[in-house]
């Protein structure tokens, strides 16, 4: 009987799939994305939840039954599927590096609405100078936006330099100069790792192993 209890007892520590697991309207997905250097560069300067490393945030809405993603991800805000959204980037064990984030209780009241605001932006074009209010949107900065008017999160002053040096990282400046741009250092802005420690939102999933950041 005891070998039987600790089997359902351990049996239930154990992470849920993205198969079983239920998204709700609102949830938000960090993604821990592997896809150029310049997602290593915004994990160098952002900090997540437990220490882990995000670049990527969309939010699942519930369609006719089935959960798909909103996102501003190159070259546009868009609608896609959820399983194309998980699959974008995989762990050694073929799972999704990426955690849910859930706005807790009091909080839910916004979502309707900003679920509403991203799909009238369905769209509007990336924003790959990562500066707010320039009619374009980055992952972030469109939930941002989304949840503005119930002040859900908050924009912080911007850093683009390595954490233990004045300098700029090599992948900024070299992404800035392609768009002729100035770094817009200490510019407010906000980021994906910033949204996953917000006190308004609960992790309620981690479906693979997402890297951290070495101590």
């Amino acid at each position: 009987m005891r070998i039987i209890f600790a089997f359902i007892f351990l049996s239930s520590c154990f992470q849920h799939s993205e198969e079983e697991f239920t998204f709700n309207d609102g949830d938000f997905l960090f993604q821990d994305l592997d896809s150029s250097p310049l997602c290593e560069a915004i994990e160098n300067v952002t900090p997540g939840f437990n220490n882990m490393n995000f670049s990527h945030v969309g939010i699942v809405s519930i369609i006719d039954g089935t959960p798909m993603v909103y996102e501003a991800y190159p070259p546009s805000v868009q609608l896609i599927d959820l399983k194309v959204f998980l699959n974008r980037s995989l762990d050694i064990n073929n799972k999704p590096k990426v955690i849910v984030g859930r706005l807790k209780k009091e909080y839910r009241k916004s979502i309707r609405s900003a679920i509403s605001f991203i799909e009238n932006k369905v769209g509007t074009k990336y924003d790959e100078f990562f500066l707010y209010e320039n009619n374009k949107f980055y992952c972030s900065e469109l939930l941002y936006d989304a949840f503005l008017k119930d002040s859900i999160f908050e924009l912080r002053p911007m850093n683009y330099k390595y954490q233990d040096s004045n300098e700029f990282q090599k992948q900024w400046i070299n992404h800035f100069k392609k768009l002729d741009s100035e770094i817009p250092q200490g510019k407010l802005g906000i980021n994906p790792g910033t949204m996953s420690i917000s006190e308004k939102i609960e992790i309620v999933q981690i479906f693979g192993e997402v890297s951290k950041k070495s101590n």
